[in-house]
């Protein structure tokens, strides 16, 4: 049993089959941290002493029964722009490495109260919003599946630790992209939930109305689990889990592929469409009905979306961008400093657009249950190639279900000819993450792809 590749699911059954001791799998993953972490980068802090600390006392609790929920002794790591008491929450800046938080957020109670385990905190790019930076006070992320490539962003620390075998669980951010992009990078699961499902209450914002915060893992099992620890329920437990549907496959349900944005609106590289079109005829072949189906154009829900991303990151930095622009990283700044030249006006006519956009999301999803979308259109890029990232960042169709708010579900779909990782999107209704999930799920046990891990 190679321990860093077991999911959060397969982590807490062998716990309950008493087959594995949590004193025996947090050591062995901060041993793995220990011997490669020096090359992955995904971690700022680690919690060695407190989280061994936990780990004894999850084994005395199995011992004797004392058991909480499914989550109960299973490791996670957070980005490091949200909230634990006593830490500093540095945002990966220069300019927050002074600040301490004084209380957990929401979703870190919710996750103690289920007993998860809290790892440490991980990397990301500048306040959610910079990109694979090297002048900063910590070192960018790295792909495990290849090192010299990027992770995605702005989670890029969440994403590489959990396909790099470091953590099962990681909490990421996403604001136009920010999980499913190093989902898609790292050939992970990522979760963007509906809207406000899931507390941004002690997270550093970038954007009020855009900002999600959701699960990363390696299977739509283990999203649903942590999901459900997020929002204070018990993992996997009750009607109202975002769990009670994986197992019903998605024989008779309407998926609605929406070609337009990679083969007309932003043309995708010809390997990612193939995969697109295989993973159509996988969920064809196990009994949905696939269809196509049209929304606005890509370009104008991602231009809604960067309006207010662009207005509201500037309000949440404009005063510290005039009193430290030099401790930010050009990256950061370059992305930020649009704000400043919106006017109110344009922000109006954005809000009254983005009424527009949502209605013509949910006038689909009553015709279909699930939406088939790509996530990047290019595998990634080299970390050290600027030009490309600015070129690539960009290329993707993750944005507009930002300003719309629907659950958005990242999946490895494929590898590409370079041997990196290719994914798709399935979205569906709002607070409809079990339905989501159901067809991710049907997705993973049909082609075994979450299956796959890099070699480091």
């Amino acid at each position: 049993m190679k321990l860093e590749w077991l999911t959060a699911a397969q982590i807490s059954k062998a716990y309950r089959e008493r087959k594995l001791s949590p004193v025996e799998l947090v050591q062995s993953l901060i041993d793995r941290i220990d011997a490669i972490d020096d090359k992955v980068h995904a971690f700022l802090h680690v919690e060695r002493e407190t989280a061994l600390a936990q780990a004894r006392q999850a084994e005395a609790d199995y011992m004797v029964g004392r058991v909480s929920s499914a989550l109960h002794g299973v490791p996670y790591a957070i980005k490091d722009i949200i909230d634990v008491a006593g830490q500093a929450t540095t945002c990966h800046s220069k300019v927050m490495l002074d600040h301490k938080a004084t209380e957990d957020a929401v979703v870190i109670r919710n996750l103690r109260g289920a007993q998860a385990l809290y790892l440490g905190k991980l990397a990301l790019h500048e306040f959610a919003i910079g990109g694979p930076s090297f002048d900063l006070p910590f070192p960018p992320s790295r792909n495990p599946w290849n090192l010299d490539h990027h992770p995605g962003g702005s989670s890029s620390g969440s994403g590489a630790a959990v396909a790099a075998g470091m953590v099962p669980l990681a909490l990421g951010t996403d604001t136009g992209g920010s999980i499913r992009h190093p989902a898609a990078a790292c050939g992970i699961a990522g979760l963007k939930p509906t809207y406000d499902l899931v507390s941004r209450k002690g997270v550093y914002p970038l954007a009020f109305s855009l900002d999600h915060v959701g699960p990363m893992a390696r299977s739509c099992e283990d999203l649903a689990l942590m999901l459900d620890a997020l929002v204070g329920r018990t993992p996997g437990v009750g009607p109202e889990s975002a769990a009670r549907d994986l197992n019903r496959g998605v024989k008779g349900l309407r998926i609605g592929f929406v070609r337009h944005f990679h083969e007309k609106d932003l043309v995708a590289d010809p390997e990612v469409a193939a995969y697109l079109e295989e993973a159509a005829k996988v969920f064809e072949a196990a009994g949905a009905h696939v269809v196509d189906v049209t929304l606005p154009s890509l370009e104008s829900m991602a231009s809604v979306q960067k309006t207010f991303q662009f207005a509201e990151g500037w309000a949440v930095h404009h005063r510290m961008l005039a009193e430290r622009p030099q401790d930010y990283g050009s990256m950061s700044r370059r992305k930020l400093l649009p704000g400043a030249f919106l006017s109110a006006a344009e922000y109006v006519m954005a809000m009254q657009k983005r009424r527009e956009m949502i209605q013509a999301v949910n006038d689909v999803l009553r015709e279909v249950d699930v939406l088939l979308v790509a996530n990047s259109l290019d595998p990634a890029c080299r970390i050290d190639d600027e030009a490309a990232a600015v070129r690539t960042y960009p290329r993707q169709a993750r944005a507009p279900f930002n300003m719309t708010g629907h659950p958005a579900l990242a999946l490895l779909c494929g590898l590409s000819s370079g041997g990196l990782p290719i994914s798709m999107q399935l979205v569906g209704r709002h607070f409809d993450e079990a339905t989501v999930l159901r067809a991710g799920a049907a997705f993973e046990a049909a082609t075994q792809w979450h299956q796959k891990h890099p070699e480091i």
